[in-house]
């Protein structure tokens, strides 16, 4: 965990975002969603997956975001992150059955090799609830961007009811200190890791492929990023930390049903 002097000042600032803004960005519900897979946001040059693995949880996340939310009841809320085909499920719905219609519904979708359940029993959350948890991925996001054993662009945040999730090809110490880091954060319930491990030689020759990559092109006009914040609705003050949250390992199921690392 060690820091450096520049480092260390971007660790101890995050985005101060203004309510209306958060809870647009934290409504991840698959209007917002499709909007920005089809809006063409840009892909990321520096991410260890490559340009078509990137596109490729692209399509995977709107074809699963439509086909839930076209089976599952209006209260459910149902939130899809992909990562390396790896669906994770957040949010709430109303019976297990729901849960595990879901489930079976993201494993059809064509190329995703596993899924992680994390879908709970209950009412839906409340607006007030989902824009925190925009907010709190934000905070998380900062404190990974300062340490300098790993690259916050190898993590993918999710934040559902204060539970957050950790998705990335990352080496087993990598996804320890980001894990360690997020539980820092004030908010902070819990932190899951849902990783998919790689060795530290995958993951130079991974860096290297990202870094001699094309850099994928930016998002036109035509074409906004979704949850972007204005200059003016952002600030800077200083992180707060808490005594460390609980972390735990995923179970995530393969396509065909069968547990998988």
């Amino acid at each position: 965990m060690i820091r450096t002097g520049m480092t260390r000042a971007l660790a101890r600032t995050t985005l101060t975002i203004g309510f209306a803004a958060s809870l647009c960005a934290s409504l991840q519900g698959c209007f917002l969603a499709l909007a920005g897979a089809a809006g063409g946001t840009a892909l990321v040059a520096t991410d260890r997956r490559t340009v078509g693995s990137q596109t490729e949880d692209r399509e995977i996340q709107v074809k699963a975001l439509s086909n839930v939310s076209n089976a599952l009841p209006d209260t459910a809320h149902v939130n899809v992150a992909v990562f390396n085909q790896r669906v994770l499920l957040t949010g709430e719905v109303p019976d297990e059955a729901s849960k595990q219609k879901a489930e079976s519904i993201v494993r059809g979708v064509t190329n995703v090799e596993s899924v992680v359940n994390e879908l709970a029993v209950m009412p839906a959350s409340s607006f007030s609830s989902r824009a925190n948890d925009s907010y709190l991925e934000g905070r998380v996001k900062a404190e990974l961007v300062a340490y300098k054993n790993i690259s916050a662009n190898n993590f993918k945040v999710v934040s559902e009811r204060g539970n957050i999730y950790l998705m990335g090809l990352v080496t087993p110490e990598e996804g320890r200190i980001a894990a360690d880091a997020s539980s820092t954060v004030m908010g902070v319930s819990q932190v899951v890791k849902c990783y998919q491990y790689i060795n530290p030689q995958q993951a130079m020759a991974a860096n290297a492929s990202a870094a001699s990559a094309p850099q994928a092109p930016a998002a036109t006009a035509d074409a906004p990023t979704v949850g972007a914040i204005p200059d003016s609705g952002v600030s800077s003050r200083p992180i707060e930390q808490q005594a460390p949250a609980p972390v735990t390992e995923s179970a995530p199921h393969s396509a065909n049903g069968g547990a998988t690392m």
